[in-house]
């Protein structure tokens, strides 16, 4: 019996195949759920506005399914590229954080929306810049610390050179203007920083500096100013049917939720009651519809996700990988900021801020973003488990170790 070879294609179709089923089916489950629950609630929460602008009702659900098909196929491409590239690659990354935040600022190339010009009109979709150049700043920052980690540690040179590329790249966020997107930047690089051994009084002095431009920062603009006198007391007469009008609807929908919620799609707040109910403010209609008890779950399924990406980054440094390590530390402290800027917004914790709670949030740019986030921790955590696929040499790792032994 003659035996059949198969043809060529077919072996990097199975290694493809090995390399898909390899990757960590907890946190895929997690990123799973999460986007579903999304889709689910921007179907509810849109239904009504979509009906009144577009005369369709499924305008935005159907926009959101294509933004998770190319979410989903973002990620998985991303899984087959070698961690090492990423790193190669440092630089351009950051070339093409400042290439996406100055082409927003442009007349004809910006959209503004709200008076912000925070979108690139590209082929019938607006990409917001910022969330891709988070992204892209965090794989460059992650870079810098892998090279110069003994400098970092040991001088304030190492400490001091990053953060000159940092502030451009906030000052050109704060232009647009996102001032959202600056604090979960400014978090996650502080992290990153702090986890990869800064001394304890240069990032005590760091705290201080950036705790400090925030303030100013925020006292800079009447809008901010207004905004942080209505959280204050959004129900003031002046305020409840003024600049306070969202975040009163926002707790109104919390209240009515009680326990169970009033049952998926029986909203109120979302006909027309809050402003951006399937995008900034959609965490406000799940509560609403499905109670406490589906907040809890969203907030562990959160919760869950982030420290799982933690465990990976933490896997990544004792294994010697800082590159992989300080960049899936980044990634879950950015996760993590956002989420919580969001949970706080929509329950009246923190002041009003337009930031969209990832991977739940109507939006391609930030779903897309999300998804390529997690396929990075993604590949880092298969690279750690398949060793000698990972790219990674006995040499590389005896550099990587030789610059972490010059410590104060």
């Amino acid at each position: 019996m003659t035996s059949i070879s198969l043809p060529a294609f077919d072996q990097p179709l199975a290694r493809s195949v090995r390399h898909f089923a390899a990757l960590d089916g907890t946190l895929m489950l997690l990123t799973g759920v999460l986007a579903a629950i999304g889709v689910l609630m921007i179907s509810s929460a849109s239904m009504e506005i979509a009906e009144a602008r577009y005369n369709n009702p499924f305008y935005h659900l159907l926009r959101q399914l294509l933004h998770c098909g190319l979410a989903v196929g973002a990620g998985l491409a991303v899984t087959l590229v070698p961690i090492r590239v990423w790193q190669k690659m440092g630089w351009l990354f950051m070339l093409a954080a400042f290439v996406l935040l100055g082409l927003v600022l442009m007349p004809g190339i910006g959209k503004e929306v709200n008076g912000s010009m925070r979108w690139i009109r590209l082929a019938g979709f607006n990409l917001q810049a910022s969330e891709f150049a988070k992204l892209f700043l965090l794989i460059y920052l992650a870079d810098y610390l892998a090279r110069r980690l003994s400098e970092v540690r040991s001088q304030w040179s190492g400490f001091l050179k990053p953060l000159c590329i940092l502030a451009l790249v906030i000052l050109l966020l704060l232009l647009e203007p996102d001032f959202g997107a600056v604090v979960v930047l400014l978090s996650a690089a502080l992290g990153m920083m702090f986890l990869g051994g800064v001394k304890l009084g240069q990032f005590i002095v760091l705290i201080a500096m950036s705790l400090a431009s925030i303030a100013l920062m925020a006292v800079s603009q009447p809008y901010r100013m207004q905004r942080l006198t209505t959280f204050a007391d959004p129900w003031s007469a002046e305020n409840v049917y003024g600049s306070g009008y969202q975040l009163t609807q926002a707790l109104i929908a919390f209240g009515r939720g009680e326990w169970f919620g009033v049952g998926l799609g029986n909203s109120v707040q979302k006909l027309f009651y809050l402003p951006e109910a399937h995008t900034d403010f959609v965490f406000a209609i799940l509560a609403e519809e499905l109670g406490l008890i589906g907040v809890m779950l969203v907030l562990a399924l959160f919760l869950t996700l982030v420290v799982r990406i933690m465990l990976v980054g933490r896997k990544a440094e004792r294994n010697n990988q800082f590159f992989a390590a300080y960049l899936v530390y980044g990634i879950g402290i950015m996760l993590a900021m956002q989420a919580l800027i969001n949970f706080g917004v929509n329950t009246g914790l923190l002041p009003t801020k337009g930031l969209t709670l990832p991977l739940l949030s109507y939006g391609g740019s930030s779903l897309i973003a999300t998804m390529i986030a997690i396929a990075l921790v993604l590949r880092v955590n298969s690279e750690l488990d398949e060793p000698d696929s990972s790219g990674s040499d006995a040499k590389g790792k005896a550099r990587l170790k030789a610059r972490t032994r010059a410590k104060p």
